[in-house]
């Protein structure tokens, strides 16, 4: 057993807000690194369009430079300016034992804003609040002791005004703060009230997984990636699932990788399904254009490698636990493999993120740099699969898996 990993956090603040080794020598300057991130995000961030070009974290609740003093406030400044962004994949690289957990990495709870209401579209399959019993359509009246509405204003980084402003508030909430339990109440699927505490993701303990699990039925392999897609020996892991007799057909499950990874790793799955060079996502960066007003563009391609596996039949099913390279790998097998996708809508992380380092502290920011597209033109986060979900992780009443179940039809084998 292992405790889940504080991904994409480089340094943790304690209660004496440790600094990184680089500003030990001399007191940084806080106050001009809240700057300095505001800066950052004017010239860096791909995705201003969102906010009509301008940077909403400039006047946002929290994100005032004056109120920097000290490490704790400049932490408390930068995850306001962050928030602000209303982004999942703009993240920060330094966290405190309070600070919010990562959305979908250590969420269980996909929460939307329909018709007033904060409504629980997901539930991670495997998780506390699939556990608990919370199913799709349960609606949050409140958390962590207060109101939804209230608690969703009270959160820095707003004014959360649209739906989606405010679903994503939801979803930064029902993560929790990593070192406390969550306290929600929920109206069921007949309206009754249901109390629940659910254990912060950050603090359950998971079981050790293969890279890769690796199934068999009639003919047909499943390949489902355990959050690996980042990980050293995943090429070996992949050329090992697809070794032997070649299948009927492949299914790549795609469901569990929340915490992305790199096309490293997804170019040396693709590279096993081609037998020529195929261009497998569009690049752009917008921050060139905004410079020089001419545009930047790019075609990332696919190479074959090893003994090819093109022609097998290949589905992906990806949901909202399929983060950042997962998205970009259930979009690269439709263009590069021909797969059938099925697939609830995405994590819709926005983009590529870079990091950069604050000048005076050393502290890491992710930001999304450049935009991601299939190759057709289609934007990542705007991708529809060819077999549209409402939840990619339900489970029928014998316990089938409903999302696999459908795969396996799809490829002409027969539910059990």
């Amino acid at each position: 057993m292992k405790l889940a990993s504080f991904q994409n956090v480089s340094l943790i603040l304690s209660g004496a807000f440790l600094v990184s080794a680089s500003a030990i020598a001399q007191t940084p300057d806080y106050r001009a690194d809240a700057d300095n991130l505001l800066d950052l995000i004017d010239h860096r961030y791909a995705y201003a369009h969102r906010f009509d070009g301008r940077n909403p974290a400039r006047g946002a609740q929290g994100v005032d430079p004056d109120s920097v003093t000290d490490a704790a406030s400049l932490l408390r400044f930068a995850e306001c300016a962050v928030n602000a962004l209303q982004d999942h994949h703009a993240i920060l690289g330094i966290s405190s034992p309070s600070s919010y957990g990562l959305t979908p990495s250590y969420n269980d709870l996909w929460v939307e804003v329909r018709d007033g209401a904060y409504v629980v579209t997901d539930v991670r399959a495997g998780s506390p609040a699939q556990a608990a019993g919370v199913t799709p359509g349960w609606r949050i009246t409140s958390v962590a002791g207060l109101p939804i509405e209230e608690a969703v204003a009270g959160l820095c980084g707003g004014p959360y005004v649209t739906d989606a402003a405010k679903g994503f508030a939801a979803r930064v909430l029902a993560a929790g703060p990593r070192d406390q339990a969550r306290d929600f109440v929920f109206l069921d699927a007949d309206r009754q009230t249901q109390a629940l505490t659910l254990p912060n993701l950050y603090q359950v303990e998971t079981p050790e997984r293969p890279l890769i699990s690796v199934t068999e039925r009639d003919g047909l392999r499943v390949l489902r990636f355990n959050d690996s897609l980042g990980d050293e020996g995943l090429i070996a892991a992949i050329d090992e699932a697809l070794a032997g007799s070649r299948p009927d057909g492949l299914v790549i499950d795609l469901r569990d990788t929340p915490s992305g990874g790199d096309t490293l790793y997804a170019r040396a799955l693709m590279g096993r399904l081609v037998d020529e060079t195929k261009p497998y996502q569009r690049h752009a960066f917008p921050q060139i254009e905004r410079d020089t007003g001419v545009a930047r563009q790019w075609v990332e391609e696919v190479l074959p490698r090893g003994d090819s596996l093109a022609g097998v039949p290949v589905v992906v099913l990806a949901g909202r636990w399929t983060g950042s390279m997962g998205e970009g790998l259930t979009l690269g097998l439709d263009a590069v493999a021909d797969a059938v996708t099925i697939a609830a809508p995405m994590a819709g992380l926005l983009g590529a993120i870079y990091d950069y380092d604050l000048p005076e502290t050393g502290w890491t920011v992710k930001l999304p740099t450049e935009t991601l597209y299939h190759v057709d033109g289609t934007p990542r986060e705007a991708y529809r699969a060819d077999i549209v979900l409402d939840s990619a992780d339900r489970f029928g009443p014998n316990g089938e898996n409903l999302a696999l179940e459908r795969a396996f039809e799809t490829l002409g084998v027969e539910s059990r």
